[in-house]
């Protein structure tokens, strides 16, 4: 048994044993389980990919004479942001898109720019070009503000997203006989092809399954900058079935994340273009889980081949919410490039990075071992398997005299 401070000591003396969850699979083999929990502090997990709920809350500060943005109308290079808070607090989401913008109408659309986008520009440290409209009141008379804004003169910019991470995923396949355009990518007709989107056995989820570790107050690497589990993700869903080792063979538990925006790196948040269906932001995330005792070292020792996936036809069961799928797959079958639905052979595509996952997982694990990175003990859990907790579909109600 190890507790937190124990490995934090060892960081700060520089002793510290850190690996990838890549690298551990070998080391276990090498010296068995005792051994290895005994030896081994911490193991490093990550992903990189699309991920529609993020965004950023900023305060641009208080022009002169002053403006009232809360209520108004307010874009960031003609992209809407949120003006619902107080005078000058903005929030802009990844998938917001400019009024321009023709999204389908012009099918299937190209979404060039939106939030995403925005977001790493203001991070590249580029001028970008706030408009705003808004009532005058008598302690804030201006109606109309159009300036540039730089991230360096923000009061604060944070990065606050709603839900990363989800562990497990659906692998997404097209059974109709016509192209369709998805989040999960483009999908060809009659089971052309196969997307699934996490970073499998190094993803941060499948290695601490029931949420040992990782939990509310956790830090991580966001974006090339430290940040913190703010709470579960929406959607949220821990209660799922699962596999004998407790792997969730359906999507199920997700975080919320924040971090001081200021500090990343446009490296590891970059906008995408989703075509046909939207703007989203790429975020790189990197999660340590320290090797307490036998029983959180067993669970960072799943294999590609332990993670099983549902396939889901994106033509007609996920469009009109039915449960139903095609089978399950692995992620050692994914990663092959190929997987058998039915009789016939189907290319796989992976939405996610993974050789930036891998760099992430590794910076994380330098930065431990310089004792640049402390680790931090979760304030409080996250609901888990056990819960009862899981995510409901809307309940939708007539609304009378419409």
């Amino acid at each position: 048994m190890k507790t937190i401070e124990e490995i934090n000591k060892k960081i700060k003396e520089g002793k510290v044993v850190v690996v990838t969850a890549e690298e551990i699979l070998d080391i276990v083999k090498e010296k068995g389980v005792k051994k290895t929990a005994q030896l081994v502090d911490v193991v490093t997990t990550a992903t990189f990919g699309p991920m529609c709920s993020s965004g950023i809350y900023f305060n641009i500060g208080h022009a002169k004479p002053k403006i009232k943005l809360g209520g108004g109308k307010v874009t960031l290079n003609k992209v809407p942001c949120y003006a619902g808070f107080a005078a000058v607090d903005l929030v802009l989401g990844a998938s917001s898109l400019p009024e321009e913008d023709p999204r389908n109408q012009v099918y299937p659309g190209e979404f060039r720019y939106g939030g995403g986008h925005v977001i790493q520009e203001l991070v590249e440290g580029k001028d970008l070009i706030l408009e705003a409209t808004a009532y005058s009141t008598d302690c804030y008379p201006r109606k109309y503000l159009k300036t540039y804004i730089n991230i360096k003169d923000l009061n604060e910019a944070v990065l606050f997203n709603l839900r990363n991470c989800y562990q497990n995923y659906n692998v997404a396949v097209n059974t109709s006989s016509r192209v369709i355009y998805t989040y999960m990518g483009i999908l060809k007709p009659n089971l052309g092809n196969a997307n699934y989107a996490t970073c499998g056995k190094l993803s941060p989820l499948f290695n601490d399954p029931y949420y040992k570790t990782i939990g509310i107050g956790t830090k991580i690497f966001l974006a090339g900058a430290t940040g913190f589990i703010a709470w579960w993700g929406t959607q949220h869903n821990p209660s799922v079935e699962r596999t004998e080792k407790g792997i969730p063979k359906f999507p199920a538990a997700t975080l919320a994340l924040i971090g001081n925006l200021k500090e990343m790196s446009s490296k590891w948040l970059v906008g995408t273009s989703l075509y046909g269906y939207g703007v989203s932001l790429s975020v790189g995330i990197g999660i340590p889980i320290p090797i307490l005792d036998e029983e959180i070292l067993s669970y960072v020792c799943i294999e590609e081949k332990d993670i099983i996936s549902p396939v889901v036809d994106y033509s007609s069961s996920y469009p009109q919410g039915k449960e139903d799928i095609l089978g399950f797959t692995s992620y050692a079958e994914l990663k092959s490039g190929r997987i058998k639905i039915g009789n016939k052979e189907v290319p796989t595509g992976c939405l996610s990075s993974i050789k930036k996952a891998r760099e992430i997982a590794n910076i994380l694990k330098n930065w431990i071992k310089e004792g640049r990175f402390f680790l931090s003990k979760p304030v409080a859990s996250i609901p888990s398997a056990d819960s009862g907790y899981s995510f409901k579909p809307l309940k939708e109600r007539k609304v009378e005299n419409d």
